[in-house]
């Protein structure tokens, strides 16, 4: 209780004998509200963090050291490339190198390294090469979630010239594209399909290493996850770690024994190994993982939100510069869960805030009277005069602390309404474009399936002619007209005023004026993607059907008749 009591108390003069009973008991009030308020977050607390979680905050705290000594190999390597550029064996070597350092840390350079390996290797006449850099662009191709384009890379390689050193990532990199579409489609009929292939390739890779070596041995564990065997992968695992790993080697495997750890209903094991996975992800720069995401799923389910918030938005974050797009994908239910969980804590937050306004108001109250009823008792004496000034003192004290509680009140409803407005707006764009989608896909499915049963039969009532005119008449050019028809329809409905906020970007004289039956020209489709967050241009032209240069001289021409400054115009369009 002493320690509570406010420090003018203890500092002031004794009172007379008929003042000490009043001053006693409101000390003993103001001394119960100090403890009320600091029991709050002492109950709210959890003192017992598990030792591994610790390790992975501290090696969060040193990511961007990791990442530098990575980024620092990388500049040593690229600096030797250039200075052995006419030497195009060498060249390739270090190509190589740089690749296997980007590929589970960048995927555009790593992709782009893939294709110089290709090029080189066709430069050198060499098939050997050019199988091992189809080898590395598949691998980097299943890393970002393309499984379609790391398919087609993997069906044109040709084993007869691929380096037996490079056979072995040859059939881990089919495996895994096999099991990672196995997870993605969940279908009772081509999942199976899709494990069956997985083991066989997983055997072949390891019948290509020795027994024993750190291939051989995480092929057995990767076996073990698919058939729920712990004890095979467990023994693997133990194996495994008398080797010399790298930091990469050690989170593969841990992540691949803590699930199998999980199917056997074992978590509190499973979070410990998915632990030490993140941390060595951590410290060896790999941004493609998932093992942060499965650690902040864990620390969610255990109600340590603050850890989950912080790992989820590290691993999004991981993600996003890998440019994983399936790690989104997995990642976007439980983030959802963890933000609107985070949107409740900022109001509890501000809750508690209001609380301990309303109590330092009670304790200034407390104080006033206690000054006034000191200033009744002995207003004819000295001390008297200098008690009520250490209460007036302590008084401006408590107001100002009030106002900078209002303050932070204020900003913390300001962040919550800037929150909500984001993500209202975020799952109406998703709403309506989900829906766009399934309804597009769902017309083109029948579409197909029409056409399918028309050929069919003239192929089978051998109408050739009649099948040849048939295709023909498909009009490419105007289901791409249909289909932007529809997107216009569609995005007009989410931002309709999105053209006449576009046009106020510009002089009255190079506004865009539309035809009654328009609603986008192509400018402003372009224009109207980047708005829904797509700004690459390669995206944009894959999307629209045009060339890449096409799409830059339109965004170009457009930019250039705005008032608007160029490198601040998309900016401007985000914004509507």
């Amino acid at each position: 209780m002493k320690a509570c009591a406010p420090a003018f108390l203890a500092a002031a003069p004794r009172p007379p004998a008929v003042v000490q009973p009043v001053i006693s008991r409101l000390a003993w009030l103001l001394g119960l509200c100090c403890l009320l308020l600091r029991a709050g977050p002492c109950l709210a607390s959890d003192g017992k963090t598990d030792s591994l979680l610790r390790v992975l905050d501290q090696a969060l705290a040193r990511q961007p050291i990791y990442d530098q000594q990575r980024l620092n190999r990388l500049a040593v390597l690229k600096a030797e490339l250039r200075s052995r550029r006419s030497d195009e064996a060498a060249s390739f070597d270090l190509a190589l190198f740089i690749c296997d350092e980007y590929q589970e840390f960048k995927y555009d350079s790593a992709f782009a390294y893939s294709l110089m390996l290709g090029k080189l290797a066709r430069r050198l006449h060499s098939p050997e090469k050019l199988q091992t850099a189809r080898t590395k662009l598949a691998h980097t191709l299943r890393s970002a979630g393309l499984f379609k384009d790391a398919f087609d890379t993997l069906k044109v390689i040709n084993m007869q010239r691929l380096e037996p050193r490079y056979q072995a990532e040859f059939y881990e990199v089919y495996s895994i594209v096999c099991i990672e579409l196995a997870a993605y489609d969940q279908d009772s009929y081509f999942e199976p399909l899709y494990k069956a292939q997985a083991y066989a390739y997983a055997d072949s890779a390891g019948r290509k290493e020795p027994s024993g070596s750190y291939v051989y041995l995480k092929q057995l564990i990767f076996k073990a996850r698919q058939q729920n065997d712990l004890q095979a992968g467990a023994a693997a695992y133990a194996r495994l770690l008398r080797l010399p790993l790298t930091p990469h080697q050690v989170a593969v495997n841990a992540s691949s024994l803590a699930i199998i750890y999980q199917q056997a209903g074992q978590p509190e094991k499973a979070a410990q190994l998915m632990t030490v996975a993140a941390i060595n992800d951590i410290k060896s720069a790999t941004k493609e993982g998932i093992a942060l995401f499965n650690v902040s799923s864990y620390c969610y389910r255990h109600g340590d939100l603050p850890r989950a918030y912080r790992y989820i938005t590290a691993a999004k974050e991981a993600a996003v510069f890998f440019r994983a797009r399936q790690r989104l994908l997995e990642m976007s239910p439980i983030a959802a869960r963890i933000d609107g969980e985070k949107i409740i804590s900022v109001e509890h937050q501000r809750q508690q805030a209001r609380t301990y306004a309303w109590a330092i108001g009670l304790m200034a109250a407390l104080v006033l009277g206690l000054a006034v009823v000191i200033y009744l008792q002995l207003r004819r004496l000295r001390t008297a005069g200098r008690l009520l000034a250490a209460t007036n003192q302590r008084l401006h004290g408590n107001n100002n602390k009030l106002q900078e509680l209002n303050s932070t009140q204020q900003q913390l409803n300001e962040q919550l309404q800037e929150l909500n407005h984001n993500l209202n707006e975020a799952n109406r764009i998703k709403e309506e474009y989900i829906g766009y989608y399934f309804s597009n896909a769902s017309r083109y499915v029948n579409q197909l399936e029409a056409l399918q049963n028309k050929l069919s039969t003239l192929l089978k009532t051998k109408q050739v002619a009649t099948a040849q005119r048939l295709v023909e008449d498909i009009d490419i050019k105007a289901e791409r007209i249909d289909l932007f028809k529809r997107f216009d329809t569609g995005f007009i409905r989410l931002f309709p005023g999105f053209v006449a906020d576009f046009n106020a970007l510009f002089p009255e004289a190079d506004r865009i004026v539309l035809p009654d039956d328009q609603l986008l020209t192509t400018e402003l489709r372009i224009f109207a993607l980047i708005r829904l967050g797509i700004t690459d241009s390669e995206q944009i032209s894959r999307i629209l059907g045009y060339s890449i240069h096409t799409v830059y001289a339109y965004k170009t021409k457009v930019k250039n008749r705005s008032f608007v400054p160029n490198e601040a115009f998309e900016a401007k369009v985000l914004a509507i």
